[in-house]
């Protein structure tokens, strides 16, 4: 994150004698990015972070991912995926799409997850409905419906479901953050950034957890390792930096508007390896007296479009079976925009009630097992208002 933290219990000077009360040292880990050349946090634990008693490969089997093809649009409804009744955000989340750059699921979590760190990328978390406590190894944010959570690489945490809570969860093959554009080169954002460091909340206190031969799920390039530590990974009495788990909620978005209709990159609001993360929210619309505020027929040249339509109405969708909980897959290839009848039935709307996340990628998404569980066939179809013959 572009901003520095400092919290619990810290020594004046970095790699400097801290003792605990009994005069044994605690000891500091430092989680940093890029090869000790970007943002770190340096944490202080009770007991060693490196003391492992025991390393054992998982299995996993997510399903395999099948390409886009016959080559069309298409839509999901994730309100259709089912799942049992003890979920959590871990383990049980399905794989809906993928590529090599990132993985794209969901889950409805009712209980606590384990332990788990995801050693290959950062993960972003959005909020669809609910509410959950993720307790990190920086301390916990509470989190809920609309909310955003950013979990950096190999940060350790557990997501706490208050009763039910669902989550659109991106795992990256590389780090997450705002949009370059909207940073100084100091890192601070800026007056046309659409969202600042007042929105932004991250952990407040450490949780001094206690425990020996904790269990920690930890993901990494070749699969999945369970390790057992010999003390609790949450025994951090104090840390500092600019690297840790941040949250903000949709409804902080600040729309860019203006008098004609405005491209995506306007709701852009994380950039990832080769994808983008964008908000689209409720707003004034277009303010041209002869604009039309829906979008123009576009094809995507060099990426796929995901929208995943969480809150309102979505203008550009009606009539097509999109609803909240609805996903949109336009893929590359294939030139897309409203459904028939809503450019002219969107001229002279002054506002628009509707709250989507888009995630566009720059190469294109193969279908989970998760999407064939929930796919709407008749959707390809909607623009034509007939399909295939026989």
């Amino acid at each position: 994150m572009p901003y520095y933290r400092r919290v619990g219990e810290i020594p004046h000077k970095r790699h400097t004698a801290f003792r605990k009360p009994d005069g044994g040292l605690y000891a500091e880990e430092l989680m940093g990015v890029e090869g000790f050349s970007a943002d770190s946090a340096l944490l202080y634990h009770r007991g060693l972070p490196t003391a492992i008693v025991d390393a054992v490969a998982v299995e996993e089997d997510r399903g395999s991912l099948t390409p886009n093809h016959p080559l069309k649009p298409r839509a999901f409804k994730t309100q259709d995926l089912k799942f049992g009744g003890d979920t959590d955000a871990v383990t049980d989340r399905r794989r809906l799409f993928g590529n090599a750059d990132v993985t794209i699921g969901f889950v409805t979590a009712t209980a606590p997850s384990p332990l788990y760190r995801n050693a290959a990328g950062d993960e972003l978390f959005y909020v669809q409905g609910g509410s959950a406590t993720v307790e990190t190894i920086y301390g916990s944010i509470e989190v809920g419906d609309g909310d955003y959570l950013v979990i950096p690489t190999s940060c350790t945490y557990r997501v706490l479901p208050h009763g039910e809570v669902g989550l659109f969860i991106l795992e990256a093959r590389g780090h997450i953050g705002p949009p370059k554009r909207y940073l100084s080169a100091k890192g601070q954002f800026l007056e046309h950034s659409p969202y600042c460091e007042r929105d932004v909340r991250g952990p407040s206190e450490p949780l001094l957890a206690d425990g020996e031969d904790v269990e920690v799920l930890v993901r990494h390039r070749a699969g999945l390792t369970r390790y057992t530590y010999a003390t609790h990974p949450f025994d951090v009495v104090g840390w500092d930096g600019c690297l840790y788990p941040w949250a903000f909620n949709i409804d902080d978005f600040e729309p860019i508007t203006g008098r004609v209709h405005q491209p995506p990159p306007v709701h852009q609001t994380f950039e990832g390896p080769n994808f983008v993360v964008c908000s689209f929210c409720p707003r004034k619309v277009d303010y041209h007296e002869d604009s039309i505020p829906v979008p123009y027929n576009h094809a995507n040249v060099d990426s796929d479009e995901l929208m995943f339509y969480v809150r309102g109405n979505y203008e550009a969708r009606k009539g097509s079976g999109i609803g909240v909980g609805s996903l949109s897959l336009h893929p590359s290839g294939f030139t897309h925009g409203p459904q028939p009848g809503a450019a002219e039935a969107s001229i002279g709307a002054e506002f628009f009630d509707e709250t989507a996340v888009m995630v566009d990628t720059f190469a294109p998404l193969d279908l989970g097992e998760a999407a064939d569980a929930s796919e709407d066939p008749g959707y390809a179809w909607t623009w034509s208002r007939r399909g295939p013959k026989g």
